[in-house]
């Protein structure tokens, strides 16, 4: 499965905009990631783009993200892949996070969607946001209260990447697509 096609799934299984745009930003976390390690940026995006395809339709465990990876595999999505998605949920106990690209996708999944909703507080977006604000905004539990703040602790050690930096990582990634993600800010930029 090329981008295009992950992209047509996206948009056939997923109406909501919001979730599409977090799927957008975790794959610009992940392609990311695959850019410092040396990896597969295509297929690590993709299984960024696809992770929560499926959430729309069935939300509750186990269904997300297993009747997605059925979906996936009907489709010949290679098997790495799939798994990757379905490592993502820590109720599937049979699909531990082994790979690099499995830790990844767990690593940014809830961070990206933290990381945008910080920047929307900001007049001046994401754009020169700071992990600092980020770990501020972490500390209040009734901001962005369904963000499991373990996971994103947990995701960053898991991957071994120091919080501060995995956080700056993550936005930085995400900084290029601050227009399409809702976050560019109403402050004239520099």
């Amino acid at each position: 499965m090329n981008r295009a096609e992950a992209w047509q799934l996206v948009c056939e299984y997923t109406q909501s905009e919001s979730l599409r745009k977090h799927m957008l930003a975790v794959e610009a976390a992940v392609r990311a990631y695959a850019r410092r390690f040396g990896e597969d940026e295509e297929k690590w995006g993709i299984v960024g783009l696809l992770h929560d395809f499926d959430y729309e339709r069935w939300p509750d465990a186990p269904d997300h993200p297993l009747r997605g990876a059925e979906i996936l595999a009907a489709r010949g999505v290679a098997p790495d892949v799939i798994y990757a998605i379905k490592s993502h949920a820590d109720y599937l106990t049979d699909c531990p996070r082994v790979s690099r690209l499995d830790k990844t996708l767990y690593a940014c999944d809830e961070l990206a969607g933290f990381v945008v909703a910080v920047a929307r507080l900001r007049p001046e977006g994401i754009r020169g946001m700071q992990a600092s604000s980020v770990k501020k905004k972490l500390k209040t539990k009734s901001f962005a209260a369904a963000v499991n703040r373990d996971d994103i602790t947990r995701g960053a050690e898991d991957l071994g990447e120091p919080l501060d930096e995995h956080i700056q990582f993550v936005i930085d990634a995400l900084v290029p697509l601050a227009d399409v993600l809702g976050v560019a800010g109403t402050s004239p930029q520099a």
